[in-house]
């Protein structure tokens, strides 16, 4: 095996939000490279038809988990069943996340706000954490935060996610510290990507306002892949504490 090529034969992933978009794409890669994946989202029969999708393509292994990544207990149940299942979990990557939409921000209710700021930055966390070290005190592991440029350049349609996620920004940098050198903990910080909820967008609107992108157009949800890939293997050995942007030019 080229030493320089992705390998991840024997290794244990999980990633949360996998059963569609981006995370979709992750799984598919993991699964492809020889890691056994396990997948969790809200809808477990979403995850067991994307489990199966993936396993008739790559034939690996690929488990589905039910898991509201908003919910503390849910995590803490989730984060012990999982190691206690598969003996050992070597990569996390906390993908779920959501934006919900809003008039203007004075309508944004505290039920909306718990929300947003639950799943984006309370259930990365409590997982980070507990799986963090468990991975620290058995050898090692890779923790992967997706966050988002709303974190950097916040709107004002995005306060909360936009919060939420330059807190995950935070947390990725502090758990870096807590569990290294053992375990590392970077972020990949992503633009527009056209992942189903795209459909549903002003499509021409769009096209213009990519035009101030460098890259003229949004991302495509493979092209997220080789940035998690690389931070999940040892070729990002020397990598932690990282915020890795992925956006196509769009915040510079």
């Amino acid at each position: 095996m080229n030493k320089w090529a992705f390998d991840f034969t024997g290794k244990k992933v999980v990633i949360t939000g996998g059963s569609r978009g981006l995370g979709f794409q992750m799984a598919c890669a993991f699964s492809s490279l020889g890691a056994e994946v396990i997948i969790a989202s809200r809808k477990l029969e979403s995850c067991q038809t994307a489990a199966s999708t993936i396993t008739a393509e790559t034939g690996g292994k690929v488990h589905a988990y039910a898991l509201h990544a908003a919910d503390w207990e849910q995590c803490t149940e989730f984060a012990h069943k999982v190691w206690e299942e598969h003996g050992k979990i070597d990569v996390l990557v906390n993908n779920a996340g959501s934006s919900p939409l809003y008039d203007k921000v004075t309508d944004i209710s505290e039920e909306l706000y718990d929300k947003v700021v639950g799943l984006n930055l309370k259930g990365p966390f409590r997982l980070s954490a507990l799986l963090g070290e468990k991975m620290s005190e058995s050898g090692g592991g890779a923790i992967v935060n997706i966050s988002s440029i709303a974190s950097v350049n916040p709107k004002p349609d995005t306060v909360p996610y936009s919060a939420a996620k330059a807190g995950l920004n935070a947390t990725t940098v502090a758990l870096a510290h807590t569990y290294g050198p053992d375990v590392r903990v970077n972020a990949v910080v992503p633009g527009t990507f056209l992942t189903d909820i795209s459909q549903h967008w002003d499509q021409e609107a769009f096209a213009q306002r990519a035009q101030n992108f460098a890259a003229k157009r949004g991302g495509e949800p493979e092209e997220i892949v080789g940035a998690v890939l690389y931070l999940s293997s040892s070729m990002a050995s020397y990598t932690t504490g990282a915020l890795l942007t992925v956006d196509g030019g769009a915040s510079k």
